[in-house]
């Protein structure tokens, strides 16, 4: 059986797939070309990363398709019911990239609070000529323990990024519609755990004035909405700092350009963009956006659990 890895595969998920049988092709596909090499090559299976879409059309014109997998956790560029009802098999690896997206959300909070982005892009140019001056400039950094994060949907990763928060001494409150409170456990090695419970409310405006960071880790409202807008930055601290490593939109692109220019929001740390690949230059030239090109997961440790897991799932469901 043949299996297309459109947006790639770890080696070690391909080797897991060819010792049990399985053809597996890293060829990247262009997406209009897509249906056609799956009935042309004869794959059984597609899998996908955030670049190839696979969506209803292409389901109806492959009916020799058995499975879609998605390396990572949204499954938003797949038509997930239709596919089901059709009889394939829909997977992803939620699990695999958690503790990847929580230490980039936590590398961009400490740079932006002591202004190492901006440094970054500042110092080659002025730094021979205006030390002094950037000096005084990025010398009203703030330091993160003791200070509040707000966890915006505390599945796997925002369970993940309290951790780390816990772990360098931060106040940790959650948001999130469905989690029942947890306890989450703060490694550290060589001396074990500590479980620190965490009772997450369902309402964001119950806390988010008392909030010095925030981190999204949700979808878009049901309705295609933001989860934070216009009237979410009102209710905000002066001076807060974000992250979005979750979905582009879930910030209103719109109205976080208005609080940063009012000082609302300190600094925003965004990993993904309304309209990717292809963002707004005025996110990607504010100087107080740090922009990452949608590699939350993009560790070498998370692509290897991605693809050994969708490689064991593959095995279990096509092969067993």
């Amino acid at each position: 059986m043949k299996i297309l890895a459109n947006d790639g595969i770890a080696p070690e998920g391909v080797k897991a797939l060819e010792n049990a049988g399985f053809e597996v092709s890293t060829t990247n596909v262009p997406q209009e070309q897509l249906a056609d090499a799956i009935n042309n090559e004869g794959y059984v299976g597609v899998l996908v990363r955030s670049a190839t879409t696979v969506r209803q059309e292409v389901i109806d014109a492959c009916p020799n398709l058995k499975l879609i997998g998605r390396g990572g956790v949204g499954m938003d560029n797949i038509d997930v019911d239709y596919a089901r009802s059709k009889g394939l098999y829909v997977i992803n690896t939620p699990a695999a990239s958690s503790q990847s997206v929580a230490e980039l959300v936590m590398g961009c909070l400490f740079s932006l609070s002591r202004s190492v982005f901006h440094s970054n892009r500042f110092m080659p140019e002025k730094g021979a000529e205006e030390f002094k001056a950037l000096k005084k400039l990025y010398g009203k950094g703030q330091e993160l323990r003791g200070k509040t994060i707000g966890i915006i949907g505390f599945g796997r990763i925002g369970q993940s990024l309290a951790s780390y928060a816990l772990g360098v001494g931060m106040k940790v409150k959650a948001v999130d519609l469905y989690t029942d409170p947890v306890k989450i456990p703060v490694l550290i090695e060589g001396h074990g755990r500590v479980d620190v419970p965490i009772e997450p409310v369902k309402d964001l405006n119950e806390i988010i004035g008392e909030l010095d960071y925030i981190s999204l880790h949700v979808p878009k409202q049901a309705d295609g909405s933001a989860v934070i807008g216009t009237a979410e930055f009102a209710k905000m601290k002066d001076g807060v700092i974000l992250a979005n490593a979750a979905r582009g939109g879930v910030i209103d692109e719109d109205a976080l350009l208005q609080a940063l220019d009012s000082g609302k929001v300190r600094a925003v740390s965004l990993d993904v963009f309304e309209n990717e690949p292809t963002p707004r230059k005025d996110l990607l030239t504010n100087e107080k956006i740090a922009a990452t090109p949608h590699i939350g997961a993009a560790t070498n440790e998370a692509q290897t659990r991605i693809g050994l897991e969708l490689a064991e799932q593959i095995i279990s469901l096509l092969k067993n």
